[in-house]
């Protein structure tokens, strides 16, 4: 037996493992507790609200079954249209604006070369991520004033004057997105970035080496590798933005109600809930919003290839 081969069993303790090394069992003991607990809030504060919006969902007041009578009585009520229109151009305008925008962003701040830039440009796109809720409305509150937002000569050259023609209700779903956008993106150019970097080498090299420009190799290599990434931002983000709120609420009440406080469907369902006390007609907007959610996901799951392997 070589000294080689001594060691190695010496390294060996009387159970098979090598000394000094985390068990087997214990790796497995912590990871079990880790998914446990997650399991235990899981389930307590999602699939458990869930199941009792459902149960609101689909009966009355004194808890006998409604049928879906609860649905139509909200989506037969003046404000749900338009509530839904609103959240439908918001999600549009800025789904769009982030899979273009973050996807070019991170491929231009990958594609620098000089290291201390790239990681200010990352750390730059990201800081405004530390802003978001209700501080960044507060933050952008004084950026839509052009009585006193630092940007008060671009409002005044789109012909605005006041705060009150900034927010109308027209001009809003661009504001959201924009706001949204400014929040949000940073962290998503972050983890695109991370995903271009496990692009292989010899990929981006063989393309260059077959006459590929940038740009072409940006458009034909890199963005089909980050498809699954950016299906992945898509359901995010849109789980997200079905849930608009605390902009325009804030909005409202800032505005004395030029916005309204209805103007989302969250909203409506907040105004069922605490302003009629109807607790079944506000669950029955959150499993409307669940199935729209889920049906516009499912499209980004198949069509972005999510689950596919290779």
């Amino acid at each position: 037996m070589t000294l080689t081969d001594k060691a190695a069993r010496a390294a060996v303790t009387s159970h098979g493992r090598p000394s000094g090394g985390r068990s087997g069992d214990d790796k497995s003991a912590m990871s079990y507790g880790f998914v446990a607990l997650y399991t235990v809030l899981v389930v307590a504060f999602g699939v458990l609200p869930a199941l009792y919006a459902v149960y609101l969902a689909f009966t009355d007041g004194d808890g006998g079954f409604a049928g879906i009578t609860n649905f139509t009585k909200v989506m037969s009520d003046f404000r749900f249209l338009p509530a839904v229109a609103h959240v439908a151009l918001y999600l549009v305008i800025w789904l769009v604006a982030l899979v273009v925008l973050v996807a070019f962003l991170a491929i231009v701040v990958h594609a620098v070369r000089v290291r201390w830039l790239s990681k200010t440009l990352r750390l730059v796109f990201y800081l405004p991520g530390a802003l978001a809720g209700a501080s960044s409305v507060l933050l952008w509150l004084f950026v839509l004033d052009p009585t006193a937002s630092p940007v008060s000569g671009l409002l005044h050259l789109f012909g605005f004057t006041s705060f009150v023609q900034v927010i109308v209700p027209a001009n809003l779903p661009p504001i959201f997105a924009i706001i949204a956008f400014w929040t949000g993106a940073g962290g998503w150019i972050v983890i695109m970035y991370g995903a271009l970097n496990n692009i292989s080498a010899d990929v981006i090299e063989a393309a260059r080496i077959d006459g590929a420009t940038t740009v072409q190799i940006a458009w034909r290599v890199q963005l089909p590798l980050l498809r699954k990434w950016i299906s992945y931002m898509g359901i995010m983000s849109l789980a997200a933005g079905t849930q608009l709120f605390v902009e325009p609420q804030l909005l409202s009440q800032a505005s004395n109600a030029v916005v309204p406080n209805d103007y989302s469907l969250n909203q409506l369902a907040y105004q069922y809930a605490f302003q009629q006390n109807d607790f079944n007609g506000a669950a029955a907007i959150s499993l409307l919003l669940l199935v729209i959610a889920l049906a516009l996901s499912a499209v980004f799951v198949t069509r972005g290839g999510l689950f596919e392997r290779g």
